[in-house]
């Protein structure tokens, strides 16, 4: 994404205000140097100057929309777990309820939140703002490159990234390799199925401020999947 974002400037990636540039008038007399001193000084600076600005509310929203996603992934297998093993019944009983939800792998749902949090949502934003930079039209063309790009790129760095944080929290990264060689094809070539149709709304009706949360609002579905595949 790096390389990426170097061909359309380098501030704009990140979100840095790199490829705004605006003309300043020079400042004349003492009502300048005020304006200069103000607080509008320090306003100025973070837009003109350029300046990293973490994405905390696409951050947030993605550690949130994470963590549910997680939540309800475990809740939905420890459901399946204990039905399954009462053949006779497949209703459970008061104590096995709260056992579902007293079981619950919090280091699991801190880990996939985090990643949520410092990982997929500041970086999915940056991804999108690249995208809009260099693709500004709102044409068919632009959908179908963007949506293409989506899944070309995004798509197998999402995958990439996750599981190495995963493996990284497990203490496992020298199974890396094995890992990515069992799971990170089959889930790249599932989630086509489902992230082309998602990705194609994305684009074509949400706005750039809520396309990370529309899209880990999607994540709450593939979580489901994506979950088991990392509990394996």
């Amino acid at each position: 994404m790096d390389a990426l974002g170097s061909c359309g400037g380098a501030g704009g990636l990140w979100g840095w205000n790199g490829f705004n540039q605006r003309r300043k008038k020079k400042p004349s007399g003492d009502k300048g140097k005020r304006r200069n001193s103000g607080s509008s000084d320090s306003v100025d600076v973070s837009r003109d100057a350029g300046g990293y600005r973490f994405p905390l509310k696409q951050a947030v929203t993605a550690g949130a929309l994470t963590f549910t996603g997680d939540t309800i992934a475990q809740l939905s297998g420890r459901w399946k777990k204990r039905t399954s093993l009462k053949q006779s019944s497949s209703e459970l009983d008061e104590g096995e309820l709260w056992n579902i939800f007293s079981e619950h792998d919090w280091i699991r749902a801190l880990r996939m939140s985090s990643y949520g949090f410092l990982l997929y949502g500041p970086g999915s934003y940056a991804w999108y703002q690249f995208l809009d930079h260099s693709l500004p039209k709102p044409t068919a063309t632009n959908l179908v490159l963007k949506v293409l790009l989506n899944q070309v790129i995004l798509g197998p760095s999402v995958i990439a990234v996750i599981f190495a944080w995963n493996n990284l929290w497990l203490g496992k990264l020298s199974e890396l390799g094995n890992k990515y060689q069992k799971d990170a094809l089959p889930t790249l070539l599932y989630g086509f199925r489902f992230w082309v149709p998602v990705s194609i709304l994305n684009f074509w009706v949400v706005p750039l401020q809520a396309r990370v949360a529309f899209m880990s609002m999607g994540s709450v579905f593939w979580n489901f999947y994506l979950s088991s595949t990392m509990s394996k």
